[in-house]
Formats: structure tokens, sequence, C-alpha cells
């Protein structure tokens, strides 16, 4: 009797020291998004989900960061960047995570799918009053496709929806590129989806004066963006007098920062915070090493 007394309150002791142990190890702000319809085409409802700080007071105005998933223009959903977008809105940022048409499910084009982030953007900005957002502190963030997506609003002049009111700015004010698609030309990426119409559409081959803002996070194993691909990036940032920072990641490939082990997510994550924090998009020091243990 006593024995089997001694045994449970062993157990009890050691299911207690795990649970505080797991807490100590895991602060994440876990926030909730909110679904907002910004674009509908025929039946296709397309949607931003919204993450707000904790605190969030209707009558103060925000900066934020706006999240394209990747996939190669075919697959992938808003889901991503969940992470990271809960985790800017525990930073004060409003964060969203954007739905775009792709091939898989819309039989679309990489055209499309810019079209929708434009589209996406200019929604914000034309109703930031109403989200509380400032319209002139919008970051864009993506992965892959998706980075090429948001390096493309940031550059590209055109391919807008038809018919759309382009009176609000499709440009966002700052980028955060994650294994980027930049260059779409002959040798890059996805270059026989475009042939003859990658100038349009590939980021590097319109980078202009005033040029947003530019962080990019890549791998040198990246088996589909080669690291001079990059590099060439940078330069050309840097001659039109636009900041640009390139942080390389040794011995990783693609997507490095959605895989395991996490110490890419939160050292990526930590970056992308000092780089927006550099820009006044952010305050106080990153908690991205309270939230998440390697």
């Amino acid at each position: 009797m006593m024995y089997s007394s001694i045994k449970s309150c062993v157990i009890v002791f050691f299911i207690l020291i795990s649970s505080l142990h797991f807490s100590a190890q895991n602060k994440i702000v876990k926030i909730n998004s909110k679904k907002i319809e910004y674009k509908r085409i025929d039946t296709v409802r397309l949607n931003l989900h919204v993450y707000k700080p904790q605190k969030f007071n209707k009558n103060k105005i925000y900066n934020a960061i706006v999240f394209f998933h990747g996939g190669g223009w075919n697959n992938g959903n808003h889901k991503m960047f969940r992470r990271q977008a809960m985790y800017f809105a525990s930073r004060g940022l409003i964060a969203i995570c954007v739905e775009y048409r792709i091939k898989n499910i819309h039989n679309t084009t990489p055209f499309d799918a810019l079209e929708d982030a434009k589209s996406s953007i200019r929604f914000i900005r034309k109703h930031a009053k109403e989200m509380n957002i400032n319209p002139d502190m919008i970051a864009a963030a993506g992965g892959s496709a998706g980075g090429h997506l948001a390096a493309a609003c940031g550059n590209i002049i055109g391919l807008d929806t038809a018919k759309e009111d382009v009176t609000s700015s499709a440009v966002p004010n700052a980028l955060v590129l994650l294994n980027p698609v930049v260059d779409n030309g002959p040798g890059g990426f996805g270059y026989m989806r475009f042939k003859n119409r990658y100038q349009e559409i590939s980021p590097i081959h319109n980078i202009t004066k005033n040029a947003p803002p530019t962080i990019i996070l890549i791998g040198t194993k990246d088996k589909f963006i080669p690291i001079k691909t990059v590099e060439n990036y940078k330069s050309k940032m840097l001659a039109v007098g636009s900041k640009c920072e390139l942080v390389l990641y040794k011995d990783v490939g693609h997507a490095f920062f959605a895989k395991k082990p996490i110490k890419y997510f939160i050292d990526t994550t930590l970056q992308s915070d000092l780089f927006l924090k550099s820009l006044g998009y952010l305050e106080g020091s990153p908690t991205i090493k309270e939230q998440y243990k390697e």
C-alpha cells in the first residue's frame, strides 16, 4: 500500500516536472486569424488571413507584414507562414497571409498569381484605415514562388487585374525574401513557363530606382536558386541606391526555413525581425528565441 502511494507520488512528480519543462521550453504566442475576402474572380473567392496583436487597440494604427506562400505557383496554401505571422503579430505588427490562385486548384499561371498578389496589397492599402494599418509601412514577405510574388510587387509595373482600381499602390514598402525566385530569364527558375515574356515578370530584370529595401535569406546549397543569382540581385539593388541585405545559410537547401531543425526558422525570423526593426517597423528586442527553443 505504502509502495503504491510512493509510486503514485513519483509519477505525479515527474508529470509535474515534465509539464513545467515543456512550458519553459514553449512560450509561443498563439494568435487566431480573421478571414477577409479581398477578391472574387467568377466563383473563386480569395481571402486574407489577418493576425492582430494580442492587445489590439482599435484606436491605434499598426505597421503590417504580408506573407505569400511558396509552391512553384502550382500548390501550397496560406498556412505556410502561420508561425511567422503569429510571431510578428506578437511583436506588434498586423500580419496577413494571402490566398492566391494556383495551377493545381485553379488551372492558372504565375501571371494570375501576380495579379492576385498585387490585388491583395492594393486592397490592404485601400482599406488601411478600417484595418488599422499604416499604408506607408506595409512589408511583403514570401518564400520561393511567394518570394517571387513579393519581389514582383515591389519591382514590376503593370500585370494588374483587368479593370481593377489601381489608384492604390500595390508596391510594398519593404521586402523579406526567403529563397526567392528572382530570375525568370534563360537559366532562371520557371523560364519555360514564361519564355519570351520573362522580362515582364522577372524581378531581377525590373529593378529600378526606389526599389523597396530588401533582405534575402537563402541556403548555399539551394538547387533552384543559385547564390550567384541573389548576389547579382543585391548588386543591382545597390547600384540603384536601394538597401539590400543578403544572409547566407551554409550547406542547406531550398525551403530550409520551413524544415527541421527548427533553428533555421528561428534564425531567419530573427534576421527578418532585426531588418524590419532597422526600418522602423518594430520596437524593442526580438522575442523569437524566447518563444521557440532549438
